[in-house]
């Protein structure tokens, strides 16, 4: 057929007109097969299909006949709607006889829904129940969210440890606990809300502002278990992230013995001892590190309530213990160590950890661009001209123009941390 005015034939512009359609569905079948072969990836460190403890199994065992029952229900509603849009195609044939339909199928597929969903919520509602039981936990961890970093606190307690922790412990990015042992997290945020998740380990949390929530946590071998913050919480939510180290009991009373030891001045004259003058004129406002000293003798105290909008800063005692910074974005470590460290067999895990960040191993990059220019490297709301919502104070770590002999000097300084 031809159109009468152009002369156009009407089914090669019909032909010309399904070529894109056909190419737009090829594309969308790519592109869906690449996002479910991307799902399907090995190795994942947030893969809520490889449970690392008792509490993430409990979840597993839950979720892999819900996801199953769900599979086989969606594919039977996708068959019948196919069927029923071929079936009943519109082919310019008379409207049917209407009529009220039919009782027994309208009945029936009402109740047999409901019976799934009942099946469905017993044991879902059982598993929720036995996930907040804190009964049986040993440990004691308080979390703090805040934008864009976790904080861990280990209050004086009997347990984690035989002999108990006698001295309060405080850290950010890594939370350090025994492996094999029930932990009790007691979670709550000092800004906006935060969303705790480690997948491996347990199911998320939320950290609200002015209430605490609990949460145990335990994992069956020694490792790090990775997650990320699971609630919207502002400009570098992407950006705040958390680990898990899960240490063996003998080594984890080692890490303890570590983070609870005098504070030790670098030697005088070296380019550590200038960093750590450096650090007291620039950072010891916000960061606090326990044990350093003042140039007249007091002890330092970090006024972070007086600078940062959530109040807090992370401590930095310690920081070449752990293996990452500004909220686990960033790893401490080289990329080729941290592989080491990441796969290390459940026996070997411990003593890599232990190790900490030596000069061999150390990713100066990372750290050095940090200290260059940290919202340039981490979103965070910093700039002074926008700071009238937040009372004046800085959402995250401000620009300090530091010199790049400062960064130097706080370089040699920060890796003695250990």
């Amino acid at each position: 057929m031809r159109d009468t005015q152009t002369g156009t034939s009407l089914n090669s512009v019909n032909s010309r007109r399904s070529v894109p359609r056909a190419g737009l569905l090829r594309s969308a079948a790519v592109v869906g097969i690449g996002l479910l072969i991307a799902g399907c990836a090995q190795d994942a460190p947030q893969d809520t299909w490889d449970p690392a403890g008792s509490n993430a199994q409990e979840i597993q065992d839950l979720q892999w006949w819900i996801f199953a029952l769900a599979g086989i229900i969606g594919v039977i509603v996708m068959v019948v709607i196919a069927w029923v849009v071929f079936r009943y195609k519109d082919r310019g044939q008379a409207i049917p006889e209407q009529s009220h339909g039919n009782p027994k199928l309208e009945i029936g597929l009402t109740i047999l829904p409901a019976l799934i969903l009942i099946g469905i919520s017993v044991p879902t509602v059982g598993t929720l129940m036995a996930l907040n039981e804190t009964n049986d936990t040993e440990c004691i961890v308080n979390v703090t969210g805040q934008q864009w970093w976790w904080e861990y606190d280990y209050p004086v307690q009997d347990g984690c440890l035989p002999g108990g922790i006698t001295e309060p412990i405080v850290t950010s990015g890594q939370m350090v606990i025994p492996a094999d042992m029930n932990v009790l997290i007691r979670g709550t945020s000092r800004d906006v809300i935060h969303s705790f998740w480690i997948p491996r380990l347990n199911g998320k949390r939320d950290m609200v502002p002015g209430r605490i929530h609990t949460l145990r946590m335990q994992a069956e071998e020694p490792g790090i278990y990775a997650g990320q913050c699971a609630e919207f919480c502002g400009l570098s939510h992407a950006n705040m992230r958390m680990e898990v180290a899960a240490l063996t009991p003998e080594g984890f009373a080692t890490w303890v013995e570590r983070q609870t030891s005098d504070y030790v001045a670098p030697e005088a004259g070296t380019l550590a001892a200038e960093g750590e003058a450096t650090f007291l004129a620039n950072c010891a406002r916000c960061h606090q590190i326990d044990g350093l000293l003042n140039s007249d003798g007091t002890p330092n105290v970090a006024r972070p309530d007086e600078n940062v909008y959530s109040g807090a800063a992370p401590n930095l005692s310690h920081l070449m213990s752990r293996n990452t910074f500004a909220g686990a974005t960033w790893d401490l470590l080289i990329p080729s160590q941290r592989d080491v460290v990441w796969n290390a067999d459940p026996e070997d895990f411990t003593d890599l950890y232990l190790q900490g960040v030596t000069d061999e191993f150390f990713n100066e990059v990372d750290l050095r661009e940090w200290l260059r220019n940290s919202p340039a490297k981490k979103p965070m709301y910093a700039d002074p001209l926008k700071l009238e919502a937040t009372d004046g104070l800085y959402r995250g770590m401000p620009y300090l123009a530091l010199s790049e002999e400062q960064i130097d000097q706080l370089l040699a300084y920060l890796l003695e941390r250990n």
